[in-house]
C-alpha cells in the first residue's frame, strides 16, 4: 500500500485535471531521470534547471580536478537529494498553482488511492473547497 496526498483545485471543471494525486515518500524516478520527470509532471523551468544543473556540476568538478570516484559520488549525491524533494516540489508546485490539500489516501496505486479517497471522504473534499 502506498500513502499518496491529494490535491484538489478550487473551482475547477475538469475532474480530470483538478486533482492531483502526490505520493509520500522517495521518488524513484525522479531519482534515475529527473528530467523526464520534471517533463512528465509538465514542470517545464525544473525540466530545463533539473538537466543543466547535473552537467554543471560534472563540469565543475572536472575543472577542480575531481576524481572520476568524487565526481561520480557528487553526481549520485545530487540524485539522490532530488529523489527525496521532488514530491515536495511537486506540492510546491501545485500549491503555487491554485490546488489545495484535500487529505491522504491509501491505495496499490493512484488510481486506487483516488477511488478510496473518493468513496471514504466525499464530503471532506466538497467542505475543503468552501
Amino acid at each position: 500500500m502506498r500513502i499518496y496526498s491529494v490535491y484538489v483545485r478550487r473551482h475547477g471543471l475538469d475532474p480530470e485535471r483538478d486533482i492531483a494525486m502526490v505520493k509520500e515518500g522517495f521518488s524513484w524516478p525522479a531519482f534515475a531521470f529527473a528530467a523526464l520527470w520534471a517533463l512528465w509532471h509538465r514542470h517545464w523551468l525544473w525540466a530545463a534547471g533539473l538537466f543543466l544543473i547535473p552537467l554543471g556540476l560534472v563540469a565543475s568538478a572536472g575543472a577542480i580536478g575531481l576524481n572520476p570516484a568524487g565526481q561520480a559520488t557528487l553526481t549520485i549525491g545530487w540524485s539522490a537529494a532530488i529523489g527525496l524533494f521532488a514530491n515536495d516540489l511537486r506540492r510546491w508546485i501545485l500549491e503555487r498553482d491554485g490546488f489545495v490539500e484535500a487529505g491522504v489516501a491509501a491505495g496499490k496505486n493512484d488510481d486506487g488511492a483516488l477511488l478510496n479517497f473518493l468513496s471514504d471522504d466525499r464530503g471532506r473534499i466538497e467542505g475543503s473547497l468552501q
